[in-house]
């Protein structure tokens, strides 16, 4: 039986104004100039296993590298939430044991109240998920704490099957690659802590965030994606 070698990609639709619409409208908040009191802050969120070792790896010596037993022990789930704001160069990176409406308000809400306070209002980017909602907020506060947080935020989804255009995403690739790879995690409590320690890391690197695909691009580049106009 010969095997079948498949690439898993993320195919956007063909011809869908939907999806223009929504990219249109990340790609024409990416090219704004930045503004303190109005910044742009991308989000994601990542599930993670928690993966504890049976048994204590050997130390690496002159002669080996550190030697980790083939066995391990599953010890739940976690999920990272990572925020990234492309024109200075922050991220910031937490995990929690679930990602939850209330999960995702409660992240918002702590960046508003602290990096964010004195913004007048913040453009949050984001996927489309059923837990990024406004009602989130009324879930995790009293109805006057939620309204006087929403007014400080303004939605932008990114396209179904258009995850590419979130910095965030990008960001959490780096994170998994530079942090998370070939390693096991058993704890939650272990996971915040080098998340946030690559966090620092990186934002003491003042590594920028250098978007460069504009509207015009799009519009050139993928030009399948936009319906034909009948007139």
């Amino acid at each position: 039986m010969t095997k079948r070698m498949v690439e898993y990609w993320v195919i956007p639709p063909q011809a869908d104004a939907e999806f223009v619409a929504h990219m249109e409208e990340v790609l024409d908040t990416y090219e704004k100039a930045y503004d303190p009191a109005h910044p742009v802050l991308c989000m994601d969120e990542q599930p993670v296993q928690l993966l504890k070792e049976t048994r204590v790896p050997i130390k690496a010596t002159k002669e080996h590298g550190e030697r980790v037993d083939y066995e391990y022990e599953r010890n739940g789930t976690a999920s990272i939430f990572m925020f990234a704001e492309p024109l200075c160069g922050y991220r910031q990176a937490t995990a929690r044991a679930q990602r939850t409406k209330v999960d995702w308000a409660l992240e918002v809400a702590h960046l508003l109240d602290t990096r964010y306070a004195d913004c007048d209002v913040v453009t949050l980017v984001m996927d489309n998920l059923n837990t990024h909602t406004k009602g989130a907020f009324y879930e995790a506060f009293e109805p006057d704490k939620a309204k006087a947080y929403l007014r400080r935020l303004k939605f932008c989804y990114t396209p179904k099957h258009g995850s590419w255009l979130n910095v965030a995403e990008c960001e959490l690739s780096c994170l998994t690659s530079q942090c998370l790879g070939g390693r096991r995690l058993g704890e939650l409590e272990v996971l915040q802590s080098e998340i946030a320690t690559w966090s620092q890391k990186t934002n003491a690197k003042q590594r920028g965030i250098d978007w460069q695909f504009r509207i015009d691009h799009a519009r050139r580049k993928l030009k399948r994606l936009y319906p034909n106009i009948k007139t």
